[in-house]
């Protein structure tokens, strides 16, 4: 089984990430999934994705869990039942978790593509980013930026949460692997930490509401 990467953010965070190599059936052993997370997977048409959910099981094993101790607001943000905090995110072959003790946490894993060109308008300023030196790496900052900015949507999981509009992810350069966020939304305001990696043309960020 491959878990591909442990990160000990502090000693109560922790992030799992999950390189899915292996076949749906492998996948399945040892998985017990409860009746609405079963009907959940048997409904989904894509192999990658049931792939994908069922690796996440494998790392909620990691951390000491299992299907039965995971269950979903109306918002559909997961909880664990032990009151400890959990996000969940799963792109293409890679998949992750982190899981805390105490603090809110949120995580986003994006495979790097030329794609998100063309839709940076919806969730941040592009002419902020002529700078740079390359497409690439335009390419690579406006991924952290979508990443951390689901990462931070996680956390606070509210309708009407506008990316553009009410999370700033303020200014980093490419070798800090880390930033800090905003919220602004209904008159709150909220401040979180941001960190990020790049693996394999994917980037993983993680947030924790400071």
């Amino acid at each position: 089984m491959a878990l591909y990467k442990t990160i000990t953010v502090t000693p109560s965070i922790t992030v799992y990430i999950w390189k899915v190599s292996e076949t749906e059936k492998e996948l399945a052993t040892g998985i017990v999934l409860t009746p609405i997370c079963q009907q959940r997977m048997l409904g989904m048409k894509s192999e990658q994705h049931r792939k994908g959910f069922l690796s996440i099981r494998h790392l909620m094993a990691e951390a000491g869990y299992v299907d039965h101790d995971l269950y979903y607001d109306v918002n559909g943000k997961p909880h664990l039942k032990d009151g400890k905090h959990i996000s969940i995110t799963h792109s293409h072959d890679f998949t992750g978790i982190i899981v805390a003790d105490n603090d809110e946490v949120g995580i986003d894993i994006e495979l790097q593509r030329e794609k998100i060109l063309k839709i940076a308008h919806k969730f941040t300023q592009p002419q902020e980013y002529r700078t740079l030196a390359n497409a690439d790496a335009v390419i690579r900052k406006l991924t952290i930026v979508w990443g951390a900015k689901e990462a931070l949507y996680k956390i606070y999981s509210e309708k009407g949460l506008s990316f553009l509009q009410h999370i700033d992810v303020k200014e980093f350069d490419l070798q800090d692997s880390e930033s800090i966020a905003e919220i602004m939304y209904q008159g709150k305001n909220s401040s979180y930490s941001v960190d990020y990696l790049e693996f394999e043309g994917y980037t993983c960020v993680y947030s924790v509401k400071l």
